[in-house]
């Protein structure tokens, strides 16, 4: 039978990620997690780092049975417990210069049968070991980038009516296809389409508005933006003077909004798929930046532990606008996983700001951030709240209305 994912556009995806994803530099070493069913892809992305003068890659590899075992046989004082030396190690690495590259993949819902209560405590504590390697990706101390792998169980979810082949082969096609790999010259394409994300973003840094208000049915959210802040979008520069694309796919313009002036009710208009966990049809009110109510149909215990997380968890550290018609969204497949999904609808994020939202934000200390509103927590999660009935209306400094989105469109 033929091989379901397309060995030609693997390799064309491993190239991208290589470089437009990461840019990697020669000399460059790369620290590279995924799980142990994307081998075929973590190999290809290796020869083509190596290629590209890479100092040294060192993967590490997650797997789902390893997994499942813990929440299986572990004593329960495990689920307290991260392994903080491995995200020390990531940290330093990359104060040395080391680039990121992550491939998602695995089962969405590996979890989803577990104790909520420990896939809370478990979450947590890997969020807050994680937070000195997370603190460097936030403020782009270094290039990093996050790819995707057409996991099997993955695909399954997707396309349940199919045969495990087709599924996959489906997925990966999507992914090609989201990933501009599909056809042609892949990195010319992704660099038109960087060109076009960075005139949106030009565009609304020139707004300079006050606030956002995304209003439709279930949502009536003003979102403030925090002073000082810039819009960023596809290609962006690191601190260490390497410009890379953080997702592939992406078709994001993003921003920090004020965590202290957020207010409404607003509802989710995908699920979240969090750490092994399906949330769905999430609702929340805001109180002066914070979450004061939080429901959802399914996955509510998870969701309120993170929200638990610490104080910034009840705050955002992102908003970012992405159009209906975007191709993602016109594919028509909810993809279970955020990478994809929330590059096929409009979001915000719980928790952590990106520090490089402000103007001059690179080197801001963390006292100036927080002074102009940029979040802090050892979260940050996105999750969809754009669709074909969503309008957006910017706010600017005198307190005009500006569309900006209609109907999930840019205006």
């Amino acid at each position: 039978m033929q091989d379901p994912i397309d060995p030609v556009k693997l390799d064309r995806l491993a190239e991208v990620a290589v470089r437009v994803g990461l840019n990697l530099q020669p000399g460059q070493d790369l620290v590279l997690t995924a799980p142990v069913s994307a081998l075929p892809l973590v190999r290809r992305i290796t020869a083509h780092a190596y290629k590209a003068g890479a100092g040294v890659v060192t993967p590490i590899l997650s797997d789902d049975e390893v997994t499942l075992a813990r929440y299986r046989h572990a004593r329960d004082e495990s689920f307290d417990s991260a392994a903080g030396w491995l995200y020390d190690g990531m940290a330093a690495a990359y104060d040395k210069g080391a680039a990121r590259l992550a491939i998602a993949g695995g089962d969405p819902m590996l979890l989803a049968n577990e104790d909520p209560d420990k896939v809370g405590r478990a979450n947590k504590a890997m969020s807050m070991a994680y937070t000195p390697a997370r603190e460097r990706i936030t403020r782009f101390a270094t290039n990093w980038s996050i790819v995707a792998w057409p996991d099997a169980a993955w695909a399954r979810l997707v396309s349940p009516d199919l045969s495990e082949h087709d599924a996959q082969r489906r997925l990966a096609e999507a992914i090609f296809a989201a990933s501009r790999v599909d056809d042609g010259d892949a990195v010319a394409r992704w660099e038109a389409h960087n060109a076009e994300l960075t005139r949106r973003s030009s565009w609304l840094d020139a707004q300079n508005f006050s606030a956002l208000h995304f209003t439709g049915p279930g949502t009536d959210l003003q979102v403030g933006l925090a002073e000082g802040h810039r819009w960023l979008a596809g290609a962006t520069a690191s601190t260490n003077g390497i410009t890379c694309n953080p997702n592939i796919p992406t078709e994001e313009v993003f921003t920090t909004p004020d965590c202290r002036r957020v207010s409404g009710h607003v509802s989710a208009t995908k699920p979240l798929s969090h750490q092994g966990t399906l949330i769905e049809n999430i609702q929340v009110r805001f109180e002066e930046g914070r979450i004061v109510e939080a429901k959802a149909t399914k996955g509510e215990a998870v969701l309120q532990k993170v929200l638990d997380t610490d104080e910034g968890a009840r705050r955002l550290g992102e908003v970012a606008l992405v159009p209906h018609g975007s191709p993602i969204s016109q594919s028509g497949m909810l993809f279970y996983n955020t990478l994809f999904d929330e590059n096929a609808a409009s979001h915000i994020a719980l928790g952590q700001c990106y520090a490089t939202c402000f103007q001059g934000g690179e080197t801001m200390p963390a006292e100036e951030v927080a002074r102009r509103g940029g979040n802090a927590s050892a979260i940050h999660i996105d999750w969809m709240i754009g669709s074909d009935q969503i309008d957006v209306d910017g706010i600017t400094q005198s307190g005009e209305r500006v569309p900006v989105m209609r109907k999930g469109e840019w205006a």
